[in-house]
């Protein structure tokens, strides 16, 4: 619907036009949206599927472009075959942007999913230095050699992943005199934070290596190492709610800004096409169908083909591909969309060095769209009847285990403040006082180890409880209003209340879908 009201509106009845820089583009949208998928992929996780992710990110773009690349020279008549790579490299990476917005987090497999946006974080790099090659050879600035091609990829790999840790290292290092300069001001941290992706991006360019993988890395850094746990509570609210905005907007104008694009790629592609006897403008329609197949194909049989590889050759250790069925290898080759940065790719080779550019971008954008449509359509008949929820039930017993064990910690952390308040010369508190608030305080702890022994009825009583104290929540919130118009409370004090109830509120909602879900799937 994105793509759609974007192309609606730069029709030329709207007359909508937005010039596509890709570079500025690759600067504004896509670090912080992948530092963000970064940011909530667990590095336990990413390491554990490193051989799956390699095997995809990796191999699999090579062997795209090459087998994709000859298939592109051979249909379509008068394209050289420096194009025709250049062409398969931009097509060779799957979209973590696109993956994320389209297939919602529990539709598929938590290990299939894990290793689908691994593969779609690590990809572009891959896809982007193989372009980076092509357009060399195309423009006589080098000679292609698999060995020149592997080391620069080994140095923009690395170079980029060490750029982002580095550069998050440093904000980490620098966040605590950041907060004593700042005296607490939320805001200004949450900006310098939010311009960590772009530092991490533009720096690692600078230094000639992958700005992707350097977003990719500093997000995942500052969620594997928890650098924001110990920040004020008021940065840690705000940089979630701003982060779930953004990460939300710009999904959105990134599909907005590849509708703004298509009826120029249109008219230009098919204008062009009337000007070249070699090319009819049906048979590049026929090409976006045939290319999109074919990139199916060698995705689905090189799935095929790790499976079986996984099952005769690493018995002792086998990759996750040799418990996938076909199913799972069908949604594994469809859920590998094309998106933003193979539109940026594409819109980024230069016109002196390739003649035939507009066939490029037109095949570029129309398996853009047909892989989108084919994911949307195809996804949800695949997953049809697949149980993801397995461990649903696991996972609340989990949590429900961490809970208990945390609170035994806190109590027992209280127990301590108690004897040390007690005992203490500087703040005299009367011991009953003490010991009726710690009493208080460790009752409301005490009710998540007592419940750990139970956990079927431990998630019922929660679900209750949470309910009990939404329908409280609503009736102080009704007061509250009630107090406003009768001159009782003043509108600021009016803003303050509302605004706790609605992050208790909030929480409270989030825990009781949690618990409903966890029900339904036992």
């Amino acid at each position: 619907m994105q793509i759609v009201l974007g192309a609606l509106l730069a029709w030329p009845k709207f007359g909508l036009h937005v010039d596509f820089n890709p570079e500025l583009f690759l600067v504004l949208f896509i670090p912080p949206l992948l530092f963000s998928d970064g940011w909530k992929t667990p590095v336990s996780e990413f390491l554990r599927h490193g051989g799956e992710i390699v095997s995809l990110a990796l191999v699999l773009v090579i062997i795209t472009v090459v087998g994709i690349g000859y298939f592109i020279y051979w249909i379509v008549p008068g394209m050289s075959l420096v194009a025709a790579l250049a062409l398969a490299a931009v097509l060779s990476p799957t979209d973590a942007v696109a993956l994320s917005g389209i297939v919602k987090e529990g539709r598929i497999p938590k290990k299939l999913m894990n290793i689908l946006q691994g593969e779609a974080l690590m990809n572009d790099a891959s896809g982007l230095v193989l372009l980076k090659f092509a357009i060399a050879v195309a423009m006589g600035q080098m000679v292609f050699s698999v060995g020149c091609a592997s080391l620069e990829f080994i140095k923009v790999a690395v170079g980029g992943l060490l750029a982002g840790v580095t550069v998050t290292w440093g904000y980490s290092k620098s966040l605590r005199l950041i907060i004593r300069w700042s005296c607490d001001d939320s805001a200004t941290q949450t900006v310098l934070l939010l311009l960590l992706p772009f530092a991490a991006y533009l720096i690692a360019e600078h230094v000639g290596v992958s700005g992707i993988l350097a977003a990719v890395a500093s997000g995942m850094t500052i969620g594997q190492y928890g650098i924001t746990r110990n920040t004020p509570l008021a940065l840690r609210l705000r940089c979630n709610s701003v982060w779930s905005m953004l990460e939300f907007l710009f999904n959105g104008i990134v599909f907005i800004m590849l509708g703004l694009q298509l009826p120029d790629i249109l008219a230009t592609s098919i204008n062009q096409a009337q000007l070249d006897p070699t090319i009819k403008t049906w048979m590049l329609f026929l090409d976006v169908i045939f290319l999109y197949a074919a990139l199916m194909l060698v995705r689905f049989s090189w799935l095929w083909l790790m499976k079986r590889i996984s099952l005769r050759f690493m018995k002792k250790r086998p990759m996750v591909f040799c418990e996938y069925s076909i199913i799972d290898i069908l949604i594994a080759s469809f859920a590998g969309v094309r998106g933003a940065i193979t539109l940026a790719g594409v819109l980024s080779i230069p016109l002196t060095a390739f003649p035939s550019r507009y066939q490029l971008v037109f095949i570029a954008t129309g398996v853009i769209l047909f892989s989108l449509i084919c994911c949307v359509i195809i996804l949800p008949l695949l997953l049809r009847g697949i149980v993801v929820s397995e461990n649903a039930f696991f996972h609340k017993k989990e949590e429900q285990m961490a809970r208990t064990l945390a609170a035994e910690v806190a109590i027992a952390s209280l127990r301590k403040m108690e004897l040390r308040l007690a005992n203490s010369k500087e703040e005299k508190i009367d011991k009953q006082i003490i010991n009726n608030v710690s009493l208080r305080v460790i009752s409301n702890l005490r009710s998540s180890v007592d419940s750990h022994a139970d956990a079927e009825n431990a998630i019922l009583i929660e679900n209750l409880e949470r309910r009990m104290w939404l329908h409280a929540l609503r009736a102080e919130r009704g007061e509250y209003y009630n107090l406003r118009a009768q001159n009782k409370i003043s509108h600021n004090t009016l803003i303050k209340l509302l605004r706790d109830l609605d992050l208790l509120e909030a929480l409270l909602v989030e825990k009781n879908l949690q618990v409903d879900r966890s029900i339904g799937f036992k």
